[in-house]
């Protein structure tokens, strides 16, 4: 049986928390769908399937990386989509529970707590990180160690430009993840959760393409949302 990476099983209580908190909301949306009869059923087979979807994770420099946190707080949406597809679920319903069920767990967090850390996410301090990490993501040492990593740039703002950074993703740790475990089809319900998770810490998201949609990178442009007060 495959093992899961130490880094993973560190955090594994955690996740598995965050994953059943997830399936509260979406259990309401279940309910209403004439493919899903047993929803104590569903629960129990999406924690099955997160259990091995943690041992297909890919180890990307642990507390190291930036990434890894990534993978950590979305990976188990694999687990979740794997199954309603299973179940019959379309595609795009999937996608629509996923980001819904994203929203009401990101939303539950104090709006403070929420804008505290998107301020830290936009601060000089982490764009000075960001800088760093994109460099070395693009390293021939880091692509060797890391393979299954994100290969990304840091974008500069031009004069004209309203976005205060943005981020080039040239290689996505998620489409190598979906690509080796067939998952492709199922992308799109991840890559739609960063407009919610941004939202959600009062930075406003700009993407345009997306290496899931073909393109050759994709274009995560950021600036402060609007904040009432």
């Amino acid at each position: 049986m495959a093992e899961i990476h130490p880094f993973y099983e560190q955090h594994r209580d955690a996740m598995e928390a965050a994953m059943r908190h997830r399936l509260d909301f979406v259990e309401a949306m279940l309910r209403e769908r004439p493919e899903v009869t047993d929803i104590d059923g569903i629960r129990r087979e999406v924690m099955d399937e997160f259990a091995i979807v943690l041992t297909q994770m890919p180890y990307v420099g642990g507390a190291t990386s930036r990434m890894s946190d990534v993978f950590v707080r979305l990976t188990g949406f694999m687990a979740t989509s794997r199954v309603l597809r299973r179940h019959g679920v379309p595609l795009p319903d999937i996608r629509e529970i996923e980001r819904e069920s994203y929203k009401a767990q990101l939303l539950a967090v104090p709006e403070a707590k929420r804008f505290a850390a998107g301020d830290k996410f936009m601060s000089p301090e982490n764009q000075a990180v960001l800088r760093e990490q994109a460099a070395t993501s693009t390293t021939e040492h880091h692509q060797a160690a890391y393979p299954d990593d994100f290969v990304y740039d840091f974008v500069e703002p031009g004069p004209n430009d309203e976005f205060e950074f943005g981020i080039n993703y040239h290689a996505c740790g998620f489409c190598k993840f979906a690509g080796r475990h067939g998952d492709k089809d199922i992308l799109p319900s991840i890559c739609g959760l960063d407009f919610d998770a941004y939202a959600a810490l009062g930075i406003h998201l700009e993407r345009t393409q997306t290496l899931a949609g073909g393109a050759s990178h994709c274009n995560f442009r950021f600036s402060r949302s609007q904040r009432d007060g």
